[in-house]
């Protein structure tokens, strides 16, 4: 199977899904601070070249300079079709298109389900807002899941109950942590990344979320090393 996937860095990926070109959480903004309510995300690298055309962005969420920044929203503006939560069609507008989750719509030959996130522990949606995953499927085209800034193995099980055959997973990793939810993770853990490789079954992995900004605090090293710990080397891939 071939599946073509570019990494700018972040949680910003692109991939080529039968005729769309599909982007995820765009940042393209320049390494430095990035205010966020009374604090800051400091960015620590330039993203990894610019993107084409796009016929398709995946937002995860919009309230967090780390998934959308300012060259990601006059990106938006750009794009026929951004699917995001109901919240950042609100705040946004045209052209994002808000999903609740388990709701799916057809963009051209594919069919995009929004899915649940759980961003960080148990109980700080007040804090850290609504986050949307994203299943695509097409005919004769790959089953593939894009997490967002998901935190729980829970969601990872639920959403594979129903999506039994995920063959291409795009997982946002980096163990990411904040003051707002002290000492616990607001994304996967690179060991929670491969049991949720596991869980779901996939036969590809990529790790997205895993670089370039100061608040991740496990990058594609830790990621390696826990795929290899739980035998699942032969799943991951880097794009």
């Amino acid at each position: 199977m071939t599946f073509e996937i570019k990494a700018y860095g972040g949680p910003t990926v692109q991939f080529r899904y039968g005729t769309l070109t599909v982007l995820t959480d765009p940042t393209f903004d320049a390494p430095g601070d990035y205010p966020i309510g009374d604090r800051a995300l400091t960015k620590t690298a330039p993203a990894n070249g610019t993107p084409g055309p796009v016929d398709l962005v995946l937002l995860s969420h919009d309230e967090h300079p780390d998934n959308l920044d300012h060259a990601g929203r006059a990106l938006l503006a750009t794009v026929p079709l951004v699917l995001s939560t109901p919240g950042a069609a609100e705040r946004i507008g045209a052209p994002v298109r808000g999903l609740d989750d388990w709701e799916s719509t057809v963009v051209g030959a594919v069919r995009v389900t929004a899915v649940p996130a759980q961003h960080g522990p148990e109980g700080v949606l007040h804090l850290t807002g609504a986050v949307a995953g994203f299943v695509l499927e097409g005919e004769g085209l790959p089953t593939v899941y894009v997490s967002g800034d998901n935190a729980s193995l829970r969601v990872v099980e639920e959403i594979a109950g129903r999506f039994p055959a995920i063959d291409v997973a795009i997982l946002f990793g980096g163990a990411a942590k904040t003051a707002l939810v002290g000492d616990a993770t607001l994304t996967l853990t690179a060991a929670e990344m491969a049991t949720a490789a596991r869980i779901l079954g996939a036969t590809s992995v990529y790790a997205a979320h895993v670089d370039s900004w100061a608040h991740f605090t496990e990058g594609i090293d830790e990621v390696r090393k826990a795929f290899a710990a739980a035998g699942l080397s032969g799943v991951l891939r880097e794009a």
